[in-house]
């Protein structure tokens, strides 16, 4: 699944500053809210709760925060790069600057997995991740984010 299918550009935040990680799941919480017209409050319980079964965290100040939800109709994501990391109890003990936040249909499990795995690959790519790092502009992020995907297509 293509990050262009659940990603919009105006679910990319540059230069957010949240400052802990309850912060940064209610910034995402609102942005889909106002980019997908989802219920903010039932997002944010879906992101917390998801949080309690264990950390979200990938390592290299990646994070992909995700939960499923029943009123939604399609994947939909929120990107944000934070100015300040925030701890996500990755594995490799960084604090996390570039967030995916990613939600699903309760009952699209084969999508949400094809999403996850997308942005999984996206993120582990350390020249992508760079590329992120050194920009604030947030369309300029979504379109690193898409490059590979245009470069496929190509």
């Amino acid at each position: 699944m293509e990050l262009s299918k659940f990603l919009l550009p105006e679910a990319v935040i540059a230069d957010a500053k949240a400052g802990s990680k309850k912060r940064v799941l209610q910034d995402a919480a609102r942005r889909a809210a106002e980019v997908y017209h989802l219920p903010e409050s039932k997002v944010l319980a879906a992101l917390q709760a998801r949080e309690l079964l264990g950390p979200t965290g990938m390592g290299n100040g990646v994070a992909i925060p995700h939960a499923r939800l029943p009123d939604i109709e399609h994947v939909c994501g929120v990107f944000m790069h934070l100015e300040t990391p925030v701890d996500f109890s990755a594995v490799d003990r960084k604090p996390a600057d570039l967030i995916f936040v990613l939600l699903a249909p309760e009952s699209a499990v084969t999508d949400h997995l094809k999403s996850l795995a997308r942005v999984s690959r996206t993120l582990r790519n350390e020249a992508t991740c760079q590329k992120l790092r050194s920009t604030r502009d947030a369309a300029a992020l979504y379109a690193i984010l898409l490059e590979n995907e245009r470069s496929q297509a190509a």
